[in-house]
This record gives C-alpha cells, structure tokens and sequence, in this order.
C-alpha cells in the first residue's frame, strides 16, 4: 500500500515537482560554503518530498548520531531565510488538495513536508517502524532520567 501511494504521490500528487524544488534550492545552496550543511539537508529533504509516505523525519539524537551544538541557530537562520516561505508553499498545497477526498493522503505528505520545512538541519528520514522504536526508547530514557 505505501509503495502505490509512493507511486501515486510521485505522479499526480506534487512528489516530483517537490523533489525537484529541494533538490534544486539544495544545488543553489551548495555554491556557498556556508550553505553547503543546509544544501546537504535539502537533498536529504528531497529525497523524503519524492517519497513521504511509510517515512517519518526525527532528530537524528533518536537514532545514535550525534547533533552538533550549532544546530539550532542554523535552524533559526534557515526558518527566517527559506523555511517560513518553503512552509507555508507546503501548506496552502495541502490545503487545496484536502479540499477533495482524493486529495486528503497528498494533503497530508504536505504538511509532513511543511513540518521539516521549519528545522531540516539535524534531522534524519526513517521508516515508521523505525521512528516509532526511536520514539519508544527515547521516552523510556527520558522517564528514567526523570526517575532517578
């Protein structure tokens, strides 16, 4: 069922115009050495815009890496540069394809997207499974902490 709605996303729901919007903004950052990290999470975005669906993107602390300090003022920066405007383009997508039955599964891998619009910086694409044992282990390490 994923891959049919990966199928269907990539050809008629904006998969392919999405991947190729990350990829591009990714390609024009890279020109830069200080844009080489947030090009670098663009492609990593675009490869999750061509095929949302059975995927989550969770921190990257989740699944072992390590983040760097930096992190969250890079985030910070990219919400004010390209975030905010690549968030709310995802949005009004959504919206207009909620707006049809058919549309509501697109409308959705939308607002995925328009989520890790605002912070791509840290961030890693997993499968469902796979989120939901990060967040699982996540939370028993968080009430362990807290218990101590």
């Amino acid at each position: 069922m994923v891959f049919a709605f990966n199928l269907l996303w990539f050809i008629l729901g904006g998969g392919f115009f999405a991947c190729i919007f990350w990829f591009f903004f990714g390609a024009l950052l890279c020109l830069t050495i200080i844009g080489i990290p947030f090009g670098i999470a663009s492609f990593r975005i675009a490869r999750f815009a061509a095929f949302p669906f059975g995927k989550q993107l969770i921190d990257a602390r989740k699944v072992g890496e390590t983040r760097i300090p930096t992190t969250a003022v890079a985030n910070f920066l990219w919400i004010i540069l390209a975030g905010l405007w690549l968030a709310i383009s995802h949005a009004l997508t959504g919206i207009a394809l909620c707006l049809t039955i058919i549309g509501i599964p697109f409308g959705l891998a939308h607002f995925k997207l328009a989520q890790a619009s605002f912070a791509p910086l840290g961030k890693r694409v997993v499968t469902n499974d796979t989120a939901q044992a990060a967040n699982l282990n996540s939370a028993k390490k968080s009430l362990k902490k807290r218990t101590q």
